[in-house]
């Protein structure tokens, strides 16, 4: 990375990265205040902490912010959680209007943090620093953060996603799986099947989508092939309302009511997988059934009648255990243990003539 030597500028001169790939996972876009994003900088990415640092041992001039000048501004692309703890301890009113209590700072410290050390650099010469430090290594990002920055280096700058893989210290196929992930999520809302902002949990679950692609059941629904991995759109066109099932399944939609039917990662997009898998229990989840309920569609039918007619036996055993003591000579409930007698008959007799048409000998367990 190409850096000027540390220069220190007033805070008040530096900006917020707008563009920081985290920032979308928290609803908050490239326009959004100075405000909104210190107030989600300190509640959701611990600012505090880094305040607390910076109230007791001041800010190290090792460590300077990397600042690149975009459009006239001091774009902090490096150190944003830094500059929101500075921003706050050297101008207590702001966190005063923002309701955030702040660490006890003097008055010489406060005054000493006017000014922050800094050094210039670009998007594009920093890239390599900044996707070590955060895709994978010390200061991580979540999937969808490092998939957003995997995305731009890869369109914006033209690198290669292996050569991204080995300049960040990750593998190739980690890297292309979240870009893969990440260009259905797009292509998904290009085409108006998906809107990320309708999604029924506030939290984006990005690893829904990019775990899913993995799955063979997932990408076949789909159509995306290895072929298709590094395209842009690599859902084809015809598989578009597919696509819009998917999303539906894995993210709901707060507009139409609809709750997601993956609940929590494991074990219910496995569960997914096998269901879109299968024409009936696909058509079992199209029709309204829950997740559960579609699975089980997926179960060899032999194996689902032998547990049901098992567990009817152990229920029906149970409530003659029960009987002396549980039955209080009710109309109703006899007349239910009548339906219960009757539907058993039936039952046999259908597997009776289909075991052995024409043999009329009553069959036991013990026979």
């Amino acid at each position: 990375m190409t850096i000027q030597e540390i220069s220190m500028v007033d805070v008040d001169d530096l900006s917020f990265d707008r563009r920081n790939p985290r920032l979308p996972e928290f609803g908050l876009g490239e326009g959004a205040s100075e405000e909104e994003v210190i107030e989600l900088l300190w509640k959701r990415m611990d600012v505090r902490e880094v305040a607390m640092s910076i109230a007791a041992s001041g800010f190290f001039p090792q460590e300077p912010l990397i600042v690149a000048e975009e459009e006239g501004e001091k774009i902090v692309i490096e150190g944003n959680r830094r500059l929101a703890a500075t921003k706050l301890l050297a101008r207590p009113g702001l966190a005063e209007e923002l309701g955030l209590k702040l660490p006890d700072v003097s008055p010489q410290r406060r005054a000493e943090l006017r000014t922050v050390p800094t050094v210039g650099g670009s998007r594009r010469s920093a890239w390599r620093y900044l996707g070590f430090k955060h895709v994978n290594g010390p200061a991580k990002w979540t999937s969808y953060a490092k998939s957003r920055y995997i995305t731009e280096v890869h369109q914006e700058y033209g690198v290669e996603l292996e050569d991204i893989a080995k300049q960040i210290g990750d593998n190739h196929k980690t890297v292309q799986r979240l870009y893969r992930g990440l260009m259905v999520i797009e292509q998904a809302e290009k085409a108006g099947v998906f809107d990320r902002e309708d999604r029924w949990k506030s939290h984006f679950s990005f690893s829904h989508m990019y775990t899913g692609l993995d799955y063979d059941g997932v990408s076949s629904f789909l159509g995306v092939s290895p072929l298709r991995a590094e395209q842009r759109e690599p859902v084809p066109s015809e598989r578009l309302d597919a696509l819009r099932e998917l999303c539906l399944w894995m993210y709901g939609s707060k507009k139409s009511g609809t709750e997601p039917v993956v609940r929590s990662q494991n074990p219910n997009l496995r569960e997914l997988d096998a269901v879109v898998k299968s024409k009936e229990a696909l058509a079992v989840l199209r029709r309204g059934g829950d997740l559960a309920q579609a699975f089980e569609a997926t179960r060899p039918s032999v194996r689902r009648f032998e547990e049901a007619l098992i567990q009817a036996k152990v229920e029906l055993q149970r409530a003659r255990g029960l009987l002396t003591v549980g039955y209080d000579g009710s109309e109703e409930l006899l007349r239910v243990a009548g339906t219960v007698a009757d539907l058993a008959d039936d039952l046999y007799e259908e597997m009776r003539r289909k075991r052995s048409p024409g043999r009329a000998e009553r069959l036991t367990e013990d026979s």
